[in-house]
């Protein structure tokens, strides 16, 4: 293996959404150098970084009958029991509900939790407040899916945030997915909200770091009884 070889293998791939974007940090990193070449390198800066914004990167994802999987990479800022949005259709009690807050520092490309068929998928309209606030989940834009499997309907919620001003879903109702496929993705700095069937233990904790795809957030089948953490 070649140096060259080493060091494109440690580049993630770009999602296609990005490449409009990026095109134009590109662009406007130009102009500036040919106002003044400090401006230009904070341009360069930008550019990266918005490359690294739409990273778009494998994921190996843990494959069994009742696992839900992380849709989004980020912080598991909040497990609480929370009322489901009513147009997901998931009855008018509370839910457990598990939320992950995505930087504008995280990879954005959101993953189906669960294996399934995306029964419904409901656009509203809404504010721009920070993510992170728990009145974020009533009062934002939001995209919300319900997944169902032969056992269980869960929700996944996309949720805007103070910077974020795009929700896309590249998914359709009726369409079967598989967990861990990619179903959309946010601009820039956002959360996803994961509503599980009545009952679910969440197998992560509050201030944990989640992988989209990889970290498993709970266990539908029971066969784990739960964990204890510590931060170290």
């Amino acid at each position: 293996m070649t140096i060259l070889d080493s060091i494109q293998r440690q580049i993630p791939p770009i999602h296609k959404e990005g490449y409009p974007f990026i095109g134009g940090f590109a662009l406007a990193s130009l102009i500036l150098f040919w106002l003044w070449s400090p401006l230009g390198w904070i341009g360069t800066i930008l550019t990266v970084w918005c490359a690294l914004f739409f990273r778009d990167p494998v994921r190996v994802t843990p494959v069994r009958e009742g696992l839900v999987v992380s849709p989004a990479d980020g912080r598991v800022s909040m497990i609480t029991m929370a009322l489901p949005p009513a147009e997901l259709g998931l009855g008018d009690r509370p839910l457990p509900r598990i939320s992950i807050f995505m930087s504008v520092f995280n990879c954005h490309v959101n993953r189906a939790p669960m294996a399934g068929r995306v029964d419904r998928i409901a656009y509203r309209p809404g504010l721009f407040i920070n993510a992170e606030l728990d009145k974020a989940s009533e009062d934002n834009e939001r995209n919300s899916l319900v997944i169902t499997t032969p056992t269980a309907r869960i929700g996944v919620v996309q949720i805007a945030g103070l910077v974020a001003k795009r929700i896309v879903c590249f998914v359709r109702e009726g369409q079967a997915i598989g967990a861990g496929e990619r179903f959309g993705l946010i601009r820039f700095g956002s959360r996803l909200d994961v509503y599980l069937p009545v009952g679910t233990k969440a197998l992560v904790s509050e201030g944990q770091t989640a992988i989209a795809g990889e970290t498993i957030l709970a266990d539908l089948a029971g066969d784990d009884p739960g964990r204890a953490f510590r931060a170290n």
